[in-house]
């Protein structure tokens, strides 16, 4: 049975919780999922993901949603806060027989009511373009896997760009297309354009214009996601072997790298206005990176397991910045000699086109708070504040706040495996075949503190005892799984029994190949992570201020893997196929109290 606030039992699936905003509240009558409502069996599927767009539509109702749940694919239009969700009418729906979807996007320059271009990835390296709005298959990239034979692990339509789009794969490569070019019918031959620290570029010989226009390698194993920057000139990159890279994406320039923890990136996100980058992964931890100084600023600690997906709430978030003078523009290097795909791609008009930097000689106060979550394979949501006194230690602290410290951690992956790609739609959908198939080769108890501790609920490095003994607490505890990465059989069969417990699945992969990505197989990775510890890469524990998370509620009984922030609301997903909508303090009185009580889910999230 769910439980409102913060109730007593730990297996207790939360409603509703609460910040210094107010409530937030789950709308059990706004929860999307497959039409029967029935939880999804979610074993040896890829990651239920969700995708939204808005269509300027006249009457207000604007919003498209788009999500995936096993060989399905769904589109709706989200009524979000207003009204309740009616599941018997999809726009579109989809299913895919030999392959999965692992991903999709819409390009928000494009979309229409009447059109919208979607992108979806699959699991077997395809990457169909859709219009779900005109049930059309327009395109099929990568149809004989001549590319790349890998799951497609994200997938990015170029920011301002109504053509241009990035596919991520789990072979550790990216690629650039233009939906206006052709695959080709024999595998491309590559001619290195620029190279660099764990890095390669390369662009496609071709005497006729073909896909892809450019080849990435970046780092050893998976690229497991990547993200534009706010204004689109910078690419954040975080990889399976645990480095952030962060690239000038027209001059493909390695601007700065993070390593993490433990294990790989999952996941990557920007602040709103492009100063700072979260990124999460299998060190159960998320790590705030300075774009500007390039060096780790503060870690979260929170969740049990494997941290999923991490965003920024540009709602909340608030930067005063009147007394923040300089700008700071970023390589804007013209590239176009070298790039003939430049010419194609329209620059997007961000209001963030320029990213500002702060004097560190002005010692005048600065109100600043980021807001952003992070939701995890232990079915947990957390949300984080970041304020000026981790930003700004020099400064004087605006208010201050008493905490207590947390401590736990685990590690661990599995494999799976996918082929060929041939869609069904119906329901709703196109009637018909789209024949596209392929053959398909193969913790510390709480302590307390004495003091005060900073708003943003940090432990920062001070000399204090008391943070001494945290500090040297987790290191004592941790060191031998982090610090040195070696890890006995024994010891393996145990993380492993945890990891189950706590939902830590990691990600499907594809093919037998991807067991290779596995970090805990790689001996040059273990080496090279001991290198990095103790160092700008990969400070320590005890050298940069340790955040707690304000909210940490178990929201799911199966692990979360989305977390997106709107207007009025913010929505989860988890591996059972419900995507829930959280109504905002105050929004909640928007949906309609005429509601159907029929659509009120049996017991599966409340």
């Amino acid at each position: 049975m769910a439980a409102e606030g913060g109730g007593k039992e730990m297996n207790e699936i939360k409603t509703q919780f609460t910040t210094r905003e107010g409530v937030y509240k789950l709308l059990t009558h706004s929860e999307y999922s497959r039409p029967n409502r029935v939880p999804f069996n979610s074993q040896g599927s890829n990651p239920v993901k969700v995708s939204f767009v808005n269509v300027n539509d006249q009457s207000g109702n604007g919003d498209r949603i788009c999500f995936n749940v096993g060989r399905e694919l769904y589109f709706y239009i989200y009524k979000g806060v207003r009204k309740a969700a009616d599941l018997s009418k999809p726009i579109d729906k989809r299913i895919y027989k030999g392959t999965q979807p692992t991903c999709h996007d819409f390009n928000p320059l494009t979309a229409t009511a009447e059109s919208v271009s979607l992108l979806v990835g699959f699991s077997a390296g395809q990457v169909q373009l859709i219009d779900p709005i005109k049930k059309e298959t327009s395109k099929l990239f990568n149809e004989e896997r001549l590319i790349d034979k890998s799951r497609v692990t994200c997938v990015r339509w170029v920011p301002g760009s109504e053509s241009l789009f990035l596919v991520a794969h789990s072979s550790g490569s990216m690629y650039l297309y233009n939906v206006e070019n052709t695959c080709g019918t024999t595998a491309p031959h590559y001619q290195l354009l620029k190279q660099g620290e764990n890095y390669a570029v390369h662009t496609c010989k071709s005497k006729s214009a073909r896909n892809p226009l450019l080849r990435w390698t970046v780092g050893e194993g998976a690229l497991n996601e990547f993200a534009f920057s706010p204004d689109g000139k910078f690419l954040a990159c975080a990889s399976q072997d645990g480095f952030l890279r962060v690239f000038g994406f027209d001059a493909a320039e390695l601007h700065g790298t993070m390593k993490s923890y433990f294990g790989g990136l999952l996941c990557v996100c920007w602040s709103p206005d492009g100063r700072y980058i979260v990124a999460g992964g299998e060190d159960d931890l998320v790590t705030v990176w300075s774009f500007l100084d390039c060096r780790v600023i503060a870690r979260g600690h929170g969740h049990k397991s494997w941290v999923s997906v991490v965003a920024f709430d540009h709602c909340t978030t608030s930067v005063e910045d009147g007394d923040l003078p300089a700008e700071f523009s970023g390589s804007d290097e013209d590239f176009h000699e070298q790039n003939h795909f430049s010419a194609g791609r329209d620059r997007a008009n961000s209001s963030h086109s320029r990213l500002s930097k702060r004097n560190s000689t002005d010692s005048r106060p600065v109100s600043v708070t980021y807001r952003f979550g992070s939701v995890g394979q232990d079915t947990q949501l957390c949300l984080w504040d970041l304020t000026e006194d981790i930003l700004f230690p020099h400064l004087p602290l605006s208010r201050t706040r008493t905490h207590t410290n947390v401590m736990s951690a685990t590690s661990p992956p599995a494999t799976g495996q996918t082929p060929t790609l041939s869609t069904t739609t119906g329901s709703g959908g196109t009637n018909g075949k789209d024949n596209l198939s392929n053959s398909s080769t193969s913790g510390n108890p709480t302590n307390s503190l004495p003091g005060t501790l900073p708003r943003s609920n940090s432990l920062p490095h001070s000399s204090n005892p008391a943070n001494s003994i945290i500090d040297s607490a987790f290191i004592a505890t941790s060191v031998s799984k982090f610090a040195t990465l070696s890890l006995h059989d024994s010891r393996k069969e145990r993380h492993e029994k945890d990891h189950k417990r706590n939902h830590s699945m990691g990600h499907i992969s594809s093919k037998s190949s991807d067991k290779l990505n596995q970090l805990s197989s790689s001996k040059t990775a273990k080496a090279d992570a001991a290198k990095t510890l103790g160092t700008t890469l990969c400070p320590r524990m005890e050298e940069v201020p340790l955040l707690e998370p304000l909210v940490c509620k178990k929201i799911a009984h199966e692990r979360l893997t989305v977390l997106i922030f709107l207007e009025d609301c913010l929505v989860t997903a988890c591996q059972e196929g419900f995507v829930c909508t959280w109504a905002r303090p105050g929004k909640v009185g928007l949906l309609s109290s005429q509601n159907n009580p029929a659509n009120s889910p049996s017991g599966t999230v409340v």
